[in-house]
């Protein structure tokens, strides 16, 4: 069941832990993905507070939020980017999306396989797919006052199998979030310790959200029907003897 989207704009927009949640999550993606220049980058469910920093450089930044979450204007006071849609029916045409960020989108999601499919529908066969779920081994997702707490948290297996069993190839797998879902000044004010620190120091599976980066799986077209090439033909008619003609046949009256 998808978040309704003034909750989340509440948390991340309004609240001091959200925005400390937003800076966390999205200083790792453009860690990962830098901004280049020329690319299309799409976000699913609530990404848009990741998708700024590709504002400036990319060709077309698109966010596409689900009918049942809601819509809502994004960027705060520039031209509109964000596109309410279906959530297994996306308007954007098929190969022509370069980044593709899901955030809030999968686990919340009652189909997360037909998700999956339209991701690799709009995705470039060059392109990129980056999945932010919550870690169910962390701390965000054992209460419900974040949005983290909600929908169906994932490890990252669980989460590499279903990316495999839908056409994606695992490339890289992170985590994020390392800061205690605790509102309180202290735990703010060390936000950036937590992150830059704790990363290495903790086991990755303690941050509270889980990132996969993924590919298309390509496969080769296989050939069937009439063009298809018999390596090994059934000699059903070999040690069958040659026809001779007989006599009185047309070849029979030439030879005599």
């Amino acid at each position: 069941m998808h978040l309704d989207v003034l909750d989340l704009r509440n948390f991340y927009y309004r609240t001091r832990l959200g925005r400390a949640a937003q800076k966390a999550i999205r200083d790792q993606v453009v860690a990962l993905w830098p901004p280049r220049a020329g690319e299309t980058v799409v976000g699913f469910g609530f990404a848009v507070p990741l998708l700024r920093p590709y504002l400036a450089d990319a060709r077309r930044v698109i966010g596409l939020m689900p009918g049942p979450q809601g819509v809502m204007p994004w960027p705060a006071g520039m031209p509109n980017v964000s596109v309410l849609c279906e959530e297994v029916l996306w308007p954007l045409p098929n190969e022509s999306v370069d980044r593709l960020i899901l955030m809030h989108g999968l686990e919340t999601s009652d189909n997360p396989t037909a998700v999956l499919e339209e991701c690799a529908r709009v995705l470039a066969p060059e392109g990129r797919l980056l999945v932010v779920v919550p870690n169910r081994a962390g701390l965000w997702s054992r209460g419900d006052g974040t949005p983290f707490g909600f929908g169906r948290p994932y490890s990252s297996g669980q989460l590499e199998s279903q990316l495999k069993r839908n056409g994606f190839l695992p490339e890289r797998t992170l985590s994020a979030l390392y800061l205690p879902p605790n509102s309180g000044r202290f735990w703010l004010r060390t936000a950036e310790f937590w992150e830059r620190n704790m990363g290495r120091l903790m086991p990755w599976r303690a941050g509270g959200v889980i990132m996969v980066e993924a590919s298309r799986q390509l496969w080769s077209p296989r050939k069937g029907g009439l063009g298809a090439v018999v390596r090994a033909p059934l000699r059903v008619l070999e040690g069958a003897g040659r026809p001779v003609a007989e006599p009185g046949t047309a070849r029979g009256r030439a030879g005599g």
